[in-house]
């Protein structure tokens, strides 16, 4: 199949790299084309502009935000303008509900489809292929994609036939790990001041009752606080909890937590945790305990 990629960072490198890998033809725009190197070494095709990624059959986009999206969407050479009529937008950018129906009613008009498609998992799991990946979208557009997530990720899951929800269901499974770090970073806090070695309390938790995988990643980072390089960076963790919120107003859905969460993640980044992973956010505890 022919696939275009548009979206280079750490996520993106890793759907284009795992998609290769699986004999598809693929091509990659970035905005910074240096970021392309690796993968064009490996058989990728550089897209000078957006329009060149295009001729595909599919063309996936994974970027940072909303701003991101509608950039490339809309844009004189964006997608929109581009894309030739029938061929399927496959978006795993984590992207407010309002964007993606408004994407999919844009696209829609234009002739295209448009399939909703984040993923669950960090950047060494998308170059391994073994994302999770939440999809929605009209039945035959799905289908025509399903070759592309067969090859990024381990399952996939179809939640709706409208892409929107799919977006709604990637905001709230970042609201609970999101969740887990805070509560961690807290539990952590608390037992080290009394003299609790952190590892070891961090070891019988995730060998016991927190036997997940969002346990253990999180639970080695906050322990050996390994923020950087981020995997995910603080100010996207931000982002998603603040569209967390947007949605739930919309659906009038009361979300005490998330509102605790948003502040939490605006204390890190008053100060200076740009840089750091998201998972950074529970060293606060430790430091507001004076234990850090």
């Amino acid at each position: 199949m022919k696939i275009g990629v548009i979206g280079l960072g750490q996520m993106g490198s890793g759907l284009a790299l795992s998609l290769l890998r699986a004999g598809h033809s693929v091509t990659v725009y970035n905005r910074t084309a240096a970021k392309a190197g690796e993968l064009l070494k490996k058989g990728a095709v550089a897209a000078p502009r957006i329009s060149d990624a295009c001729s595909g059959d599919v063309i996936i986009t994974m970027l940072a935000n909303d701003a991101a999206v509608e950039s490339v969407v809309y844009g004189a050479d964006g997608l929109l303008a581009s894309l030739p009529k029938g061929r399927v937008h496959v978006s795993s950018s984590t992207i407010s509900v309002a964007l993606s129906e408004r994407l999919a009613a844009d696209h829609a008009k234009a002739g295209q489809r448009f399939v909703a498609a984040p993923v669950f998992g960090r950047p060494d799991v998308a170059a391994a292929g073994n994302l999770s990946v939440v999809v929605g979208g009209d039945n035959d557009a799905v289908q025509a994609a399903v070759p592309v997530f067969n090859a990024i990720g381990k399952k996939t899951f179809v939640v709706s036939d409208k892409p929107k929800t799919a977006n709604l269901v990637k905001l709230s499974g970042n609201f609970l790990i999101a969740s887990v770090i805070e509560s961690l970073g807290e539990a952590v806090a608390l037992v080290a001041k009394d003299g609790v070695d952190r590892q070891a309390y961090v070891d019988m938790l995730t060998s016991t009752l927190f036997d997940a995988p969002v346990y253990k990643t999180y639970g080695k980072l906050i322990v050996e606080r390994k923020f950087e390089p981020a995997g995910f960076a603080a100010p996207l963790g931000y982002k998603d909890i603040r569209l967390v919120l947007a949605a739930a107003d919309d659906l009038r859905v009361p979300m005490p937590v998330a509102s605790l969460l948003r502040d939490r993640f605006l204390t890190l980044l008053a100060h200076g945790g740009d840089r750091l992973d998201w998972s950074a956010v529970g060293s606060l505890a430790s430091r507001d305990s004076g234990t850090s």
